[in-house]
């Protein structure tokens, strides 16, 4: 496990080539399977593939369009990004009305089940990047309305998933664990 977690990267480069269903249904899988809060299993997914993709591409132009009107090379290498990724799942965690801890309890959860697919990607042989802001449109209205959540949903993660056009080599740089540890 700790090697599959070293090797665990974000892929932002991919091949212009669809995922299959049967692995995103495995990605889907992995992640019910995440720990969660009373079993409350807070998450919900958004599967964006061809139309309902270009739809995502949209929302996303629209709102770098608004946030860059000066600088459209911004918007352009922003755009890049989102047009050459062949599937986008949005991922959602349920707000408790009136019950902000465990609100706050089922974003833990859900990041847990994001975690779960990463690893669960690399093992299928894709790539995934978890993307929040930007484009990830996780801190903005418009993904969260084109994909018709509710008020009771909250944006945690847009995850953009296909077949790596990248290779990494090179060990991720990570700060030992004895400087982040205090024992206690």
């Amino acid at each position: 496990m700790l090697k599959a977690l070293k090797k665990r990267r974000a892929i932002r480069q991919f091949e212009a080539r669809e995922v299959e269903r049967e692995k995103i249904e495995k990605l889907l899988e992995a992640a019910i399977y995440a720990p969660n809060d009373r079993m409350r299993e807070p998450w919900h997914f958004y599967v964006m593939q061809g139309d309902s993709l270009k739809g995502y591409e949209q929302v996303a132009l629209n709102f770098l369009e608004k946030r860059f009107p000066t600088k459209p090379h911004l918007v352009e290498s922003s755009m890049e990004a989102v047009t050459k990724t062949p599937l986008v799942i949005a991922v959602t965690s349920a707000i408790v009305d009136g019950d902000e801890n465990a609100t706050k309890d089922n974003v833990f959860a859900v990041s847990s089940a994001i975690m779960s697919m990463w690893l669960m990607a690399e093992e299928l042989g894709l790539g995934m990047v978890w993307r929040t802001r930007g484009v990830g449109l996780v801190h903005d209205t418009a993904l969260h309305t084109y994909i018709g959540a509710s008020e009771y949903e909250h944006l945690v993660g847009t995850l953009c998933i296909g077949y790596p056009a990248e290779e990494i080599t090179s060990p991720k740089k990570r700060t030992p664990f004895a400087k982040k540890t205090t024992w206690l």
